[in-house]
């Protein structure tokens, strides 16, 4: 894109660009003279809509966290049909991609980048902490369908897939793993919580003798 060109849908074009530094390169390359050189523009474009450099990240952050948001939706609406195991282990599959992973990455490096998703109400690793939001929610509704042991702890169980899961993606040389590792993993840390219930529809009611 040639410089001084006015860019269709700049965030957009920003945004990616600075994922695919950040998968190249790491998060210690990614700096606004890398975006925008990767995106083929001028630095001032990148500046022109950001205050600056970490506020741009923090809007990607919150960018693509509000896809781990409608994913939490969907996944909370297919609670008490099919599989709560089968679920759990779509839902860690979709979120620890490599993008989300570079983006943990990303948040741990950079203090001001930190203080800025704080202030913008989202504090902690934020795509940790909204994919444990998500799996909380979902695991409720579970529960209130019969379908996870009533006295489940749904946040702590939350917090165990979450960072269960990270660990499992995180730092492998060899690529994702595979779904019957991730379900694997799902079934040791719910299985306590299934005790006693149907991996499957709720049950329902039926009237006669």
């Amino acid at each position: 894109m040639p410089t001084g060109v006015a860019i269709r849908d700049v965030r957009a074009q920003l945004f990616d660009a600075a994922e695919r530094v950040l998968l190249r390169d790491g998060a210690a390359a990614l700096t606004s003279r890398a975006v925008t050189d990767e995106a083929g523009c001028a630095k001032g474009v990148l500046h022109r809509h950001f205050a600056d450099f970490d506020a741009f990240l923090c809007e990607l952050i919150l960018d693509r966290v509000g896809g781990i948001d409608a994913r939490g939706a969907t996944l909370a609406g297919s609670a008490g049909t099919g599989s709560v195991v089968g679920h759990l282990t779509d839902a860690l599959t979709a979120l620890f991609t490599p993008v989300a992973l570079a983006l943990v990455t990303l948040i741990t490096f950079r203090d001001g980048l930190r203080a800025r998703l704080r202030a913008a109400g989202r504090p902690g690793v934020t795509v940790l902490a909204q994919a444990t939001q998500a799996l909380i929610a979902y695991l409720g509704a579970e529960r209130t369908a019969g379908r996870i042991a009533p006295a489940t702890d749904v946040d702590t169980l939350a917090l165990t897939l979450v960072g269960t899961g990270h660990l499992l993606f995180a730092g492998r040389d060899d690529g994702p793993p595979g779904r019957a590792e991730v379900r694997k993993i799902v079934e040791s840390v719910v299985g306590g919580a299934l005790a006693g219930q149907t991996d499957g529809p709720a049950p329902t009611s039926r009237s006669g003798p």
